[in-house]
């Protein structure tokens, strides 16, 4: 790493890899603190040295769920499961090491690459004629492109003003459950393949998962927004 920003002198360095496979990490501690904890306390570590500033990618699952509404910066911490409890330990790192840093703590990330639920929802439209989707899980559904865009919004205004270091909520605008991201999905594709499944709204406790997921992932993204100028959609 340190070699690295040695050859490439970057401007910024922005971390976005990590361990998320949520279930799986119930069974791989070890792999998801070496992707989650030891990686960004590498990256921090070498950046602070380098004098280069560190955009670091959390998670909604830092928290527990347990709130009414969204979640601000300063609400404690409480993960649930690996996944959370790495991701945690992983950003405390980055306060430790990089004295110019930005975490960014994020929700319910989509796109039209990878392994992500629009991917999911549109493949299962195609194969299913019933759909059950969890309804008591409730997030903020994030476009990648909005987040990349939100990134290098963060960047540009960092070099010009190092004071707004810190830790952000960035999420896409508004909140719903597994069930309505499904339903809208299932609406829209519906006008291009014509397929129409039947969605079933189901429980948490009926859809068992080797990690206990947080009830309410909604990130109030406010305090970003009067840093930066800059909303998701």
């Amino acid at each position: 790493v340190r070699a690295a920003i040695d050859m490439h002198r970057p401007a910024t360095v922005v971390n976005a890899a990590g361990y998320s496979a949520v279930d799986r990490a119930e069974r791989e501690p070890e792999a998801a603190m070496a992707a989650n904890v030891t990686g960004p306390a590498v990256l921090a570590s070498a950046c602070n040295d380098a004098s280069v500033p560190l955009v670091h990618l959390s998670s909604a699952y830092v928290f527990d769920g347990t709130k009414k509404g969204a979640y601000v910066e300063t609400d404690r911490v409480a993960p649930l499961g690996v996944h959370g409890r790495t991701k945690a330990e992983g950003e405390a790192k980055v306060r430790e090491a990089a004295k110019r840093h930005l975490i960014l703590r994020t929700s319910w990330i989509y796109s039209v690459y990878g392994r992500n639920f629009l991917r999911t929802t549109l493949r299962l439209a195609m194969e299913r004629d019933e759909l059950r989707m969890v309804s008591d899980q409730f997030g903020c559904p994030t476009a990648t492109v909005d987040l990349a865009e939100a990134i290098l919004v963060a960047v540009r205004k960092l070099s010009e003003k190092a004071s707004l270091a810190g830790t952000y909520h960035f999420a896409g605008t508004g909140a719903t459950s597994w069930f309505g991201f499904a339903e809208e999905i299932v609406r829209r594709q519906a006008i291009f393949t014509g397929r129409a499944p039947k969605l079933i709204p189901i429980t948490s406790a009926e859809y068992p998962s080797a990690a206990k997921r947080p009830a309410n992932c909604e990130l109030d993204s406010s305090k970003f927004f009067s840093a930066f100028g800059f909303r998701a959609r």
